[in-house]
């Protein structure tokens, strides 16, 4: 049997990222230096969704090293239970949705996208607990 586990995908501010992901409702669940050789070489900080077990690994390496986006990268969905309170906790940081929330298709749930400190694209897709 196969089972997901966890996305990976590095960063430049832990402190921003951690921010921005707590907003989004995600819990620190815990780091993990990488040594090399006595050296510091980077951090792993874990998030999950609480109640699910599924996680996303944020890496912070040492070295102060930058990174490009690719032009494969897509984004990330999170379903959030209330869109227009998640954008107001991200909007204190300054994080601005890259337009108004909308619909697909009429009766469909409402989504937007954000992009987080390094700027990876997030899905917001509201998910009320009447429509799961």
């Amino acid at each position: 049997m196969t089972r997901y586990l966890h996305t990976m995908y590095r960063i430049t501010d832990p402190e921003r990222s951690r921010a921005f992901y707590e907003a989004l409702g995600l819990k620190l669940r815990r780091e993990s230096p990488i040594v090399r050789n006595g050296e510091l070489e980077a951090t792993n900080y874990f998030f999950g969704v609480p109640g699910q077990d599924e996680e996303l690994e944020l890496t912070f390496n040492h070295d102060g090293r930058t990174y490009e986006l690719g032009t494969a990268y897509g984004h990330v969905a999170l379903g959030v239970d209330d869109l227009d309170r998640t954008l107001e906790r991200l909007g204190a940081q300054g994080i601005e949705p890259e337009k108004a929330p909308y619909r697909v298709r009429e009766g469909g749930s409402r989504l937007c996208f954000v992009r987080d400190p390094d700027g990876y694209r997030i899905e917001l897709i509201e998910r009320r607990p009447d429509r799961a």
